[in-house]
């Protein structure tokens, strides 16, 4: 493993772990084994570093929940495929998961919060877009195509963390249950 790829690692488990503003520069330089100045080639600064961090992650959990989804698809095909790839996530990837939605609900005008700000917002509009494409399948829809995204991504965010802190690390959710989830969500939605 490259010194790169170290320091991304060590970060992520100090600033879940501890927080992002609890952890400084030096005691993730000195967790990877690197010197400051290795972490400031690589990252130019802790926000250089978290939001590198960011991005990883991010692009996992994108890759993993919407990469290769049939826009054609119905909905119902559609929505138990994505309930499950998201939990999946959420539950495999704890730390990263709980370190977005932790940096998600701080403050505002916090660094981190800007720093996560594009990535929640980027998968927000997926799961518009997700149900704009359906909105032809979905009588009810009527414009309401964002709060649909806003509905479903809170009850899979929602699941996740309670989930998360009842079950032990490497638990994994059955996919009856992922599916059921999605079922549930689409009840609300056909009704």
């Amino acid at each position: 493993m490259d010194n790169r790829e170290k320091i991304l690692n060590c970060a992520l488990e100090l600033f879940h772990a501890r927080g992002y503003d609890a952890v400084g520069v030096q005691e993730i330089a000195e967790t990877a084994g690197v010197t400051k100045p290795t972490l400031y080639y690589y990252f130019r600064n802790k926000r250089g570093l978290l939001e590198a961090l960011l991005s990883r992650e991010y692009a996992q959990f994108r890759s993993e929940v919407f990469d290769g989804r049939d826009e054609k698809e119905q909905i119902w095909l559609t929505l138990p495929k994505i309930a499950s790839a998201y939990v999946d996530y959420g539950m495999n990837h704890r730390k990263s998961y709980m370190l977005m939605m932790s940096l998600f609900y701080s403050a505002r005008e916090n660094e981190a919060y800007q720093s996560v700000k594009p990535f929640v917002e980027d998968l927000y509009q997926n799961m518009v877009r997700l149900f704009m494409g359906a909105s032809g399948q979905l009588g009810n829809m009527n414009g309401r195509q964002e709060q649909f995204a806003l509905g479903f991504t809170g009850m899979l965010d929602h699941y996740i963390l309670l989930m998360a802190a009842r079950e032990p690390e490497g638990y994994q959710v059955p996919q009856a249950t992922k599916e059921a989830l999605a079922k549930q969500f689409m009840h609300g939605i056909f009704s």
